[in-house]
């Protein structure tokens, strides 16, 4: 494949820059240990990711809902979680400050210095369903430096809508054939080249915790697989890329 056209690349965070996983455990279990309170934190951090977080924007994207960020359906399954699982009596700051334990997720362990190879060629940016003062907040905490930072708050749309991938490669002043989407989520990157982005997949293995079976193998359609950032890095930096916009 060629990648001259590809000018900038944005980024999947939670998952594919971030375990977000192991690092909201962690944040859940030193709740618990500060407030006496015993419970399965990793079922109780499936259940906010995925029913939460995801569900939540599922049900945005439907009409369900409205417009709503990532901080705030996290917080109003934060709330029916603590509430289904009879855990009460905790200061109302403790709740608000645990909820923003997704602003402080760990890198994985390739992400800081592989993104600092990519962006020496390529524009780098979030193209993220969170929101920007999330994103800000975790860039901080984890050493992220990013050209610019993209979330649906910006977009105005949630991933997979085309209108989300469309509107980061209008904002960064490019034609969707000039930016390469990068994810560990196939459906992110095929809704991305059904927009006319390209894509690159590095899977990350360990994301979703051992019960939950993902699909790993890559899609023959994607334009780069790569095992992680450097690897990513590696393969775009045989080919620099040209000036012109689309």
């Amino acid at each position: 494949m060629s990648f001259e056209r590809v000018r900038a690349l944005t980024f999947d965070v939670f998952g594919t820059v971030v375990d977000w996983r192991t690092s909201v455990i962690r944040e859940c279990e030193a709740f618990g240990k500060q407030y006496g309170i015993a419970a399965d934190w990793a079922s109780f951090v499936d259940d906010w990711r995925y029913d939460g977080y995801m569900g939540g924007i599922s049900r945005v994207r439907k009409g369900e809902l409205p417009f709503m960020t990532a901080d705030e359906l996290h917080r109003q399954k934060l709330a029916a979680l603590l509430a289904e699982r009879g855990i009460t009596g905790v200061p109302g700051e403790a709740v608000v400050e645990l909820n923003r334990a997704w602003h402080r997720l760990d890198p994985w362990p390739d992400a800081v210095e592989g993104l600092e190879r990519l962006r020496q060629h390529r524009i780098v940016s979030t193209l993220s369903n969170g929101n920007v003062a999330l994103l800000v907040n975790m860039a901080r905490y984890a050493g992220l430096r990013w050209d610019c930072v993209l979330s649906a708050d910006i977009t105005g749309a949630f991933k997979p809508d085309p209108e989300c991938y469309l509107a980061g490669a209008r904002l960064l002043g490019l034609e969707p054939g000039a930016v390469m989407m990068v994810a560990a989520h196939k459906r992110d990157l095929q809704a991305a080249q059904e927009a006319g982005l390209r894509a690159a997949f590095v899977p990350r293995p360990s994301e979703a915790g051992p019960d939950r079976d993902v699909d790993l193998e890559p899609d023959p359609a994607f334009d780069v697989v790569a095992i992680d950032f450097h690897d990513l890095a590696t393969q775009l930096e045989a080919v620099a890329p040209t000036a012109t916009n689309g």
